[in-house]
């Protein structure tokens, strides 16, 4: 895993537009970062992270088939119960899922680790899954890359192939909340993957779902909604004023249901408690766990011990996550938000490993059941923010 430095395209700015990249600046800043990529041998890329990403994804479906008959770790993951049962339903029903990303502290030679399973709203797919190969296919065209270079990306087709599910005589709405460039450029990119699959393609805001007689969602003509993905967690639906809604099923909304389990941050000690020592996982408890859990964290790490890091269950893009070196008083980073007051849980570290001046975090894509490519991510903070850059990849020998 080496960190190449390039020339960035003359050009790029006009590129970016082209293909509709709205979002390569965030706040005047550079979030599409091509003045260096990760170069990665093969193997690399197959034992270090496609590997233990399938074994991975395949622990967490285990997770989800004990966690949805147990009320105590339902309890721990915050759950309301309002909604146990259509979890339960949706799981024993077998709805399907698209895609999802987890996140690893990996410098390309030790053992990677699972730092977090985004399993139901993960972005930067369209930078992984089309941009960062647009810029591979230029790079080796024009010579700025040898001819021979690859890419461990194949999340586009394996997308359009997984849109087949959802091919019927419905149309299939893609919703996003109005406020977000980035959550939009998700949402039309997916949009367009469904549309090469075949599918009847509608966007509707989620500020403009709406509830329909008998308890049904739908969009602005009063047309039931059969089937859509929402860029919207669960945890916010669960709390707004339709989320009793969500118990009919009605609607087939992507990601199901039970992905509710997986995108909780409460998935890192269940999959500690359930695959104790796995080569792959950090230790990890819950807050509430009757023990000394920093101590607990120490000895289950002994030489490796790098320090502890507190998430909420539900925090998104590092809000409110604090890293700490030994003890809760000496806190090495931090990060505020909207999550502060939620539950957490204590996690052992893997800091990121250090390229120059940048902390590097490794996203592997899910789709379906199959690992489909990485997108790796900058920064000069332990914790990886919504604004972390975004840095391309390629693979040789």
């Amino acid at each position: 895993m080496l960190r190449i430095p390039l020339k960035p395209r003359e050009n790029l700015n006009q590129i970016a537009e082209d293909y509709g990249f709205n979002f390569h600046i965030i706040d005047d800043e550079i979030y599409w970062d091509e003045s260096h990529a990760y170069c990665f041998t093969l193997d690399q890329i197959e034992t270090g992270i496609e590997d233990p990403t399938a074994e991975l994804h395949q622990m967490c479906l285990e997770v989800v088939d004990t966690a949805i008959n147990d009320e105590l770790v339902l309890n721990q993951l915050a759950i309301p119960e309002l909604y146990w049962d259509a979890i339960a339903d949706s799981w024993k029903t077998n709805k399907s899922s698209l895609y999802g990303r987890m996140d690893f502290s990996w410098n390309g030679y030790s053992t990677a680790k699972l730092l977090e399973y985004n399993a139901d709203t993960p972005t930067s797919l369209y930078e992984s899954a089309f941009f960062q190969w647009q810029w591979l296919s230029e790079m080796t065209a024009c010579g700025l890359l040898p001819t021979n270079a690859d890419q461990f990306n194949s999340i586009q087709e394996k997308l359009i192939q997984r849109f087949l599910l959802w091919r019927n005589e419905y149309p299939f709405y893609f919703c996003c909340c109005e406020d977000s460039i980035e959550d939009r450029g998700t949402v039309l990119y997916l949009e367009d993957c469904a549309s090469q699959a075949g599918l009847q393609t509608q966007f509707l805001y989620m500020e403009e779902v709406g509830l329909g007689v008998g308890g049904v969602f739908t969009d602005l003509q009063d047309q039931i909604i059969h089937q859509g993905f929402k860029l919207y967690p669960y945890e916010w639906m669960f709390q707004d004023d339709y989320g009793p809604v969500l118990r009919s099923q009605r609607t087939e909304w992507v990601e199901p249901l039970w992905k509710s389990i997986l995108s909780n941050k409460g998935l890192l000690p269940l999959l500690w408690r359930y695959f104790p020592n796995h080569p792959n996982l950090l230790p990890a408890y819950f807050a509430d766990e009757q023990i000394n859990i920093v101590g607990k964290l120490k000895q289950d790490m002994g030489n490796n011990w790098q320090g502890f890091t507190t998430k909420p269950l539900f925090s998104r893009e590092g809000a409110n996550v604090s890293l700490f070196l030994n003890h809760e008083n000496e806190v090495i980073t931090e990060e505020f938000g909207e999550y502060a007051h939620e539950p957490r849980i204590y996690q052992a570290s893997a800091l990121l490993p250090k390229f120059g001046s940048d902390y590097t975090l490794i996203g592997s894509w899910v789709i379906g059941d199959e690992p489909a490519g990485i997108g790796i991510r900058e920064d000069r903070s332990l914790i990886t923010k919504d604004t972390s850059r975004f840095v391309p990849h390629y693979i040789m020998g």
